[in-house]
């Protein structure tokens, strides 16, 4: 059974599914080159057609991440008569107005060298709710169908902000769900706007920032601009006001008028401050809802998914209440994620017996051989050697402390580089993370970096540790390792990990166990392979153009080297 999952707005996606295992999973950005792109997601359908070797006859179904319509998608697939997308009830309003006004209605048409996907007649198309896909992704993902508690949470989607749903015996059952009343992702990226940063994109510099303040400091001053919770439920329900929605280079762009509260609050306190406040309600108001509905339902066991839940910092200290068994959180989370979840929900809907494999890695990209790479760097004219062993070659010269860039296999979705489009470094020397934020990724000083390390030993650096293969998770440093790999320790002594499997991603454990058997640490600095407000690089001409834009001193793409 093949699902082909589509997800059109911000961070567009296409996914297949085939028998409930995870084949392909792209991001339209890669292929465009503008991060968050909010376009037709044209480039990622074509590469889930390419990789899966299938065409559209063979999709036994499509889903779309929205509980609405599309109207749109019918640009980008040609539905058999009586199936297409139809316009919302909203739309038509909207456009019946203007027409009475006397307005011109720029009419959508799709140009000749545009060319919509076919859609066969026995191809079932299912829409999905925006929650209830991110629930699916997490749900069907957690490699099992026991009952488990699932709790999504974003700025909005499909109307809902927050909802608690039941896993059991292949059922989502929900439990709660609150809409934009009880949005806590609109709250903390009104305090990442309030900052000076991009709503939907700075979140990770607000979380990043906020070890270096102290809440203490300010204290409630953010009282009355988030909804509050009690045992579980919604008891002060807060009105956002206006929303307002910016377009820029097909992205979308959001602001809401309490980001001006807050920005007087920033100059009265502080960013470190207020980064630290905004940090501390969201965990308190999240606790508030979790536990009591752990409680409620019996169980020890999570499953979570929605862009709050790329904040890791909450994820951490969820997880060192010690109240949680297993938390099992999709790596790929915000939205992303939703292609796949939807793609997931309708292929458990279709079949009962549909399986419930464990999500071990993430590599469900593009990938090119050494010919192609070969080909790409001839047309080039740069000047290239070849190594039979690139994990040695990458491991000599990052013990060297050079500034590695490495481009390997199938490329990783969601936000996360893991190893196959990454920037390494030694994080043995402390002045690595200001090297590589100035001279590579061009971007604020504070911000800090991942480390790779083997998952044989993640108990030498992290306490309370567990398997973390998505770098979803941060974990606090032991004492004793945090000035042998200073580089990668944050400032509240916390690493967000990747712990490496061999039968994962041979390739990679071979270079951090080289690295480790030269220098005795077993880590490597990890950060993606891109600039600040770019998109992770896709093709080997996008990893050229990068490595030649900063501070890098190789390239190991394939079994070829670009040397400075």
């Amino acid at each position: 059974m093949r699902v082909l999952g589509v997800h059109f707005g911000h961070d567009s996606c296409a996914a297949l599914i085939v028998d409930g295992r995870i084949v392909v999973d792209v991001q339209e950005e890669r292929f465009v080159r503008i991060k968050h792109y909010a376009g037709m997601p044209f480039k990622s359908v074509e590469q889930c057609l390419k990789l899966g070797g299938i065409t559209m006859e063979d999709i036994d179904a499509i889903a779309v991440s929205s509980d609405q319509q599309l109207s749109e998608l019918n640009f980008l697939f040609e539905f058999p008569v009586g199936m297409e997308q139809k316009k919302s009830k909203q739309r038509q309003l909207l456009e019946f107005v203007r027409s009475k006004q006397k307005q011109r209605i720029q009419k959508q048409g799709l140009p000749l060298y545009m060319k919509r996907f076919e859609v066969s007649p026995h191809t079932k198309v299912f829409n999905v709710n925006h929650h209830l896909a991110h629930a699916a992704s997490a749900y069907y993902t957690s490699g099992t169908s026991d009952k488990q508690l699932i709790i999504t949470a974003d700025g909005m989607g499909d109307g809902l902000s927050l909802c608690v749903y039941r896993g059991e015996n292949g059922e989502i059952t929900p439990l709660r769900q609150w809409g934009t009343e009880g949005s806590l992702g609109w709250f903390y990226s009104n305090v990442t706007e309030g900052i000076g940063w991009w709503h939907g994109d700075g979140e990770g510099k607000t979380m990043g920032l906020a070890p270096y303040g102290n809440p203490d400091n300010c204290r409630g001053v953010l009282a009355g601009l988030y909804p509050r919770f009690e045992n579980g439920e919604l008891v002060e329900p807060h009105d956002f006001g206006q929303v307002y929605l910016w377009f820029e280079a097909s992205v979308c762009q959001y602001h809401l008028d309490e980001s001006y509260a807050i920005e007087k609050l920033v100059a009265q306190y502080g960013k470190e401050d207020i980064s630290a406040e905004g940090q501390r309600v969201l965990e308190e108001e999240m606790f508030k809802i979790v536990f009591p509905w752990m409680e409620r339902e019996n169980v020890q066991d999570i499953s979570c998914a929605g862009g709050i839940f790329l904040n890791v910092k909450l994820n951490q200290h969820i997880w060192e209440t010690g109240k949680v068994r297993r938390q099992h959180i999709f790596p790929n989370a915000g939205d992303s994620g939703l292609a796949v979840g939807a793609a997931l929900y309708a292929c458990h809907q279709m079949d009962k017996n549909t399986p419930y494999p464990v999500l071990e890695q993430l590599y469900f990209g593009n990938e090119y051989t050494n010919e192609e790479i070969k080909d790409v760097l001839d047309l080039r004219k740069v000047k290239y050697t070849w190594v039979d062993d690139p994990s040695k070659y990458a491991a000599e010269r990052l013990a060297e402390n050079k500034i590695v860039a490495w481009f390997q296999g199938k490329m990783e979705s969601g936000p996360r580089a893991l190893g196959n489009r990454s920037i390494l470094m030694s994080a043995n020397r402390p002045e690595n993370k200001d090297l590589i934020n100035a001279k590579v990724k061009f971007r604020e000083g504070f911000r800090p970096f991942c480390p790779s390390m083997l998952w044989e030993k993640k108990d030498d650096y992290l306490e309370n540790a567990r398997d973390e293969f998505f770098m979803i998770t941060s974990f606090t440093c032991k004492p004793e390792k945090r000035d042998k790999v200073p580089a990668v320790v944050h400032a509240d002594n916390t690493l967000r990990p990747q712990t490496v499997k061999k039968d994962f991603n041979e390739r990679y454990w071979n270079l951090i166990n080289e690295f480790g058997t030269l220098t005795g640490e077993y880590l490597v600095m990890n950060t993606s392979f891109n600039l600040m407000g770019e998109p992770i690089m896709s093709h080997p001409r996008d990893a050229i153009r990068c490595f030649y834009d900063n501070g890098m001193d190789c390239l190991v793409i394939g079994n070829y080297v670009l040397e400075k």
